[in-house]
């Protein structure tokens, strides 16, 4: 049958041939988050029975097997055999339309950053032929200012007759007056100091810097669209995950993406163990130790270990902690012997428990207060 809805029905009508008195058919999907969504959604709607298949299951199902084998019929085989072999321990399908949509905002600007960031590389390159000193120029390349500028002055020869008041008169409407005719006689100072750049054809290279410009102010319009829809969709949940520190909109939405529904685990420890954090006993004759775990999502788990990094940092100039109680924490770690790592691994695993409980409780995160320490 073709995957579409209105094929489904077939699907259920040929099931229904097999169903003998008593019986009660079970489905059993291996993608219901992908290709397979809209079939899982189908069946629930039409009050079926559908289980969820891991794909780490039904490989390893095909692996059992001397001879190994990859085609759709035998894929079906081996899911079949998982759903028969685990029925009671397998998840039951639960695609819901809010958190998918949350995963496709994700996956959306996490590709136009991808090519936003190919733009800025294609960028530099150019300027780097065009303006040896360019990073002098401005704070940020890829800023409001600095676009008008490359954008207008793509080559440095177009700056041959512009004096520093015509200079700062063009960069005071995007920085907002905040580019003054001292800035402009100093980026003219380093245009003259690195010499002239102009070669053969150069109107076509100016032509491709502006418009990478275009596409680099567009992408940035793109991702700040993106991620307004993302602030008004997750508030639908109800979370409060921005109140801790280190977490912004586009981060808790990458954690709701990849958690889904958190009522699908019972505990904090299923979520840590579903994220790769938890650890994995290896052992044989009743000899043998925890070792990290290589499995589980590997994006929640480095986004969890992105946050307990900016949980621990300090600030350059004063040396503040972000959080001073992870800091606390994390530091107190290392003190009883364990490396850098095995100290951020405690502190992303002590993550898991707090945004377990903001997340199934609906609460906000409260900055605790570290008891003050005895004068000795």
């Amino acid at each position: 049958m073709e995957n579409k809805p209105s094929a489904f029905q077939n699907l259920i009508n040929e099931a229904n041939k097999h169903v003998k008195n008593g019986m009660i058919p079970i489905y059993g999907l291996e993608d219901t988050g992908g290709y397979g969504r809209s079939l899982a959604v189908f069946l629930l709607e039409k009050g079926q029975m559908v289980k969820e298949v891991n794909p780490a299951l039904s490989h390893s199902e095909r692996k059992n097997y001397p001879t190994i084998q990859k085609s759709d019929s035998w894929d079906a085989y081996c899911i079949a055999c998982v759903l028969l072999s685990k029925l009671k321990t397998l998840p039951d399908a639960n695609p819901q339309d809010l958190h998918w949509t949350i995963q496709q905002l994700v996956n959306r600007r996490d590709a136009v950053v991808k090519s936003l960031t190919s733009n800025l590389n294609q960028l530099h390159t150019q300027l780097n032929h065009h303006y040896p000193s360019y990073r002098k120029f401005f704070a940020k390349v890829e800023g409001r200012t600095a676009l008008v500028f490359w954008e207008k002055y793509p080559a440095p020869y177009l700056l041959a007759e512009v004096t520093a008041e015509e200079l700062a008169a063009v960069l005071r409407i995007p920085s907002h007056n905040a580019c003054s005719t001292r800035k402009a006689q100093e980026i003219l100072a380093l245009v003259e100091k690195d010499g002239d750049t102009k070669r053969a054809y150069q109107e076509t290279r100016d032509f491709i810097v502006r418009e990478m410009v275009k596409d680099i102010r567009f992408k940035q319009e793109q991702i700040a669209g993106l991620e307004q829809q993302m602030k008004n969709v997750v508030g639908f949940l109800g979370y409060k995950l921005e109140t801790m520190p280190g977490i912004d909109t586009v981060t808790a939405c990458a954690l709701i993406s990849n958690i889904g529904d958190i009522n699908r685990f019972p505990n904090s420890d299923k979520l840590a163990r579903f994220a790769g954090i938890a650890p994995v006993k290896f052992s044989s004759g009743g000899k043998g130790k925890e070792q990290k775990s290589r499995q589980g999502n590997r994006e929640l788990h480095g986004i969890f270990y992105f946050l307990a990094v900016q949980q621990i940092q300090t600030a350059k100039d004063s040396g503040v902690p972000r959080n001073p109680v992870f800091h606390e924490y994390y530091q107190r770690k290392v003190e009883e012997g364990k490396t850098k790592v095995q100290a951020i691994v405690c502190v992303m695993r002590r993550l898991v428990n707090i945004i377990y409980g903001m997340m199934k409780n609906k609460k906000a995160y409260k900055m605790p207060t570290l008891p003050l320490k005895k004068a000795i």
